[in-house]
C-alpha cells in the first residue's frame, strides 16, 4: 500500500479490510450515513441501503472464512445512475423514464463488481442521459463541488457528477461512471480526483443506457492511479492488476501547443506550467509543439457530431413529443442529431478512421501527449442557471480537450496537479487505443512526482 494513499481511497480501504480493521458492515454504514447528509440527497438518485447491508454482510462472512473474491471485498463503490439494476429503474439523470419497466438483470459491469465483492452503495446522480460536461440537473438538484462550496457553490463537472462527490465526500471508495467526451475526466479534474478512461472495446457496455455507441467507454474515479488501475481490472473481466511506474527519464511527452490551450484560464495556466516544469525535471522529455490534426476537428464536426446523431435515434421514440419533459439544454443537443443525415453520418465514420491514422501517425515518436484536463476551474453555479450563453460557453470548453480522446478512440487519465488549497485543476495523459496499462505505468509515474 502506498503511503500516500487517502483514508477514504480504495487502496487504502481495501488494506484495512485485509488487516481487519474495520469491516465491510462497518463501511457500509458509514457510506450510507454520508448518503444522507449534506450534498448526498443531490449526489444520490438512489440509496441501496438493504442490498448494501446484505452485500457487506456477505462478504464479511466470506473474509471470517479466509475466503476474498478479490481486493474490491467489501469495498464501497458507487456507479452511475444509467447502468442497470436489477428490479430498479434506470433513470439516466432524468424524469422520462420515471414509468419504465425496472431492468430485469444488472449491467456486465454490475455483476463483475458484485463478483469482485464490491458493495454498491446506490446510484449516483448525472447529467441528464449524460449529454453534458456540465454536471446541473434540474430534475434531481445538482451536488456542489468541494472548492468554495458556499451558497449555490460550483459545478461538479459532468455527467458523471454525482459520481465525482461520492468519492470527494466519502460516501464511496470509488465510483463507476461513463465518459463519451471526459464525463470521467470531467469531474475528476474539477473536483481534485483521478478519472481514468479506458479504450472503449476493453469494457463492455451491455446494460449502459447510451449516449453515443461509438464514443462511448465505461470508466472510474478515485482518488489515486492505484485505485482506478484495479478498479478498471475488474471491470475489463481482467485479473487485477499493480501495475510498476514506468522510468520518467526514458519517455518522451508531446505537449500539443494548438488548441487545447486555448481559453486557459491563469489558476490553470499556473498549475499546468509547474507540472510540466517538474515533468522536466524529473527527466521527462517535454516536447511543446502543434498537433496537426486537432485543427482538423471543427471542420469534421460541422454538420454535427457521434453524439448528436446516436442519441437522436435513441431519443427519436420520444422526440419531439415529449420534449418538455427534458431539460431544455439537453433536449437542443439531442435535437442537432435529427438533422444530420444518412451521408452526413457515413462522411463521419470515415473522416474518424482517416483522422485517426494520421493522429496515430503524428504521435508515433511520443509515449503520450499531455494538455489539462479542462482549460478553466469549475464554474459557479448560479450564473449558469441563470444564462444559456454561459452555459454552453463553459460546456464547450470543458469538453474539448478531453473529447478529442473520445474520438481518437484512445484512452485517457486525469491527475490532480493542483496545491493543497488551490482551485482543483487536472493534467491529462493520454495515448492512442490499446495502451492502457502502458499509460497507467505513466501516469503512476507522473502522480508520485507530481504529489510530492
Amino acid at each position: 500500500m502506498s503511503l500516500r494513499e487517502q483514508p477514504d481511497s480504495l487502496v487504502h480501504v481495501a488494506h484495512r479490510l485485509a488487516q481487519r480493521q474495520t469491516s465491510a458492515a462497518q463501511l457500509a454504514e458509514q457510506a450510507i450515513a454520508r448518503a444522507a447528509e449534506g450534498e448526498g440527497p443531490s449526489t444520490f438518485t438512489r440509496v441501496l441501503a438493504r442490498t448494501a447491508r446484505a452485500q457487506a454482510q456477505a462478504s464479511d462472512t466470506l473474509r471470517a472464512a479466509n475466503l476474498v473474491r478479490s481486493p474490491l471485498e467489501g469495498v464501497p463503490i458507487s456507479i452511475k445512475d444509467l447502468f442497470d439494476v436489477s428490479g430498479y429503474r434506470t433513470r439516466a439523470g432524468s424524469t422520462l423514464l420515471k414509468f419504465a419497466p425496472p431492468a430485469t438483470r444488472n449491467a456486465l459491469v454490475v455483476d463483475r463488481l458484485l463478483a469482485a465483492g464490491a458493495v454498491i452503495v446506490g446510484t449516483t446522480n448525472m447529467t441528464e442521459f449524460a449529454f453534458s460536461g456540465v454536471g446541473i440537473n434540474p430534475h434531481y438538484g445538482t451536488p456542489r463541488n468541494p472548492w468554495e462550496r458556499s451558497g449555490s457553490g460550483r459545478i461538479p463537472g459532468g455527467s458523471s457528477s454525482g459520481a465525482a462527490i461520492s468519492v470527494t465526500d466519502g460516501m464511496a471508495c470509488a465510483a463507476l461512471g461513463t465518459d463519451t467526451g471526459g464525463s470521467v475526466r470531467i469531474p475528476a479534474a474539477l473536483c481534485g480526483l483521478t478519472g481514468f478512461k479506458p479504450t472503449a472495446r476493453r469494457i463492455p457496455a451491455a446494460g449502459a443506457l447510451p449516449l453515443s455507441t461509438s464514443l462511448d467507454s465505461i470508466g472510474p474515479i478515485a482518488h489515486t492511479v492505484r485505485c482506478c488501475a484495479l478498479l478498471d481490472s475488474v471491470l475489463a473481466g481482467e485479473s487485477p492488476v499493480r501495475p510498476e511506474p514506468a522510468d520518467l527519464t526514458r519517455l518522451q511527452l508531446l505537449a500539443p501547443s494548438n488548441l487545447v490551450l486555448d481559453g486557459m484560464d491563469a489558476t490553470v495556466a499556473q498549475a499546468w506550467r509547474r507540472a510540466l516544469a517538474r515533468l522536466a525535471q524529473a527527466g521527462a522529455r517535454v516536447v511543446h509543439a502543434p498537433l496537426a490534426p486537432l485543427d482538423e476537428l471543427a471542420a469534421i464536426h460541422a454538420h454535427g457530431t457521434f453524439s448528436n446523431a446516436e442519441a437522436w435515434a435513441w431519443h427519436r421514440q420520444y422526440l419531439p413529443a415529449r420534449q418538455s419533459e427534458y431539460d431544455p439544454r439537453v433536449a437542443s443537443r439531442i435535437l442537432v442529431g435529427s438533422q444530420m443525415n444518412a451521408a452526413d453520418y457515413v462522411d463521419l465514420l470515415a473522416a474518424r478512421r482517416d483522422w485517426i491514422a494520421r493522429m496515430e501517425a503524428a504521435l508515433a515518436d511520443y509515449d503520450a501527449f499531455i494538455m489539462p484536463t479542462v482549460p478553466i476551474v469549475a464554474p459557479e453555479i448560479a450564473p449558469l442557471l441563470a444564462s444559456d450563453e454561459a452555459f454552453f460557453a463553459a460546456n464547450s470548453l470543458l469538453l474539448r480537450n478531453p473529447s478529442v480522446v473520445n474520438f481518437l478512440d484512445g484512452c485517457a487519465i486525469s491527475l490532480p496537479i493542483h496545491a493543497p488549497g488551490e482551485a482543483p485543476v487536472g493534467l491529462s495523459l493520454a495515448c492512442p487505443g490499446g495502451q492502457d496499462q502502458r499509460l497507467l505505468a505513466m501516469a503512476l509515474a507522473a502522480e508520485a512526482m507530481l504529489r510530492r
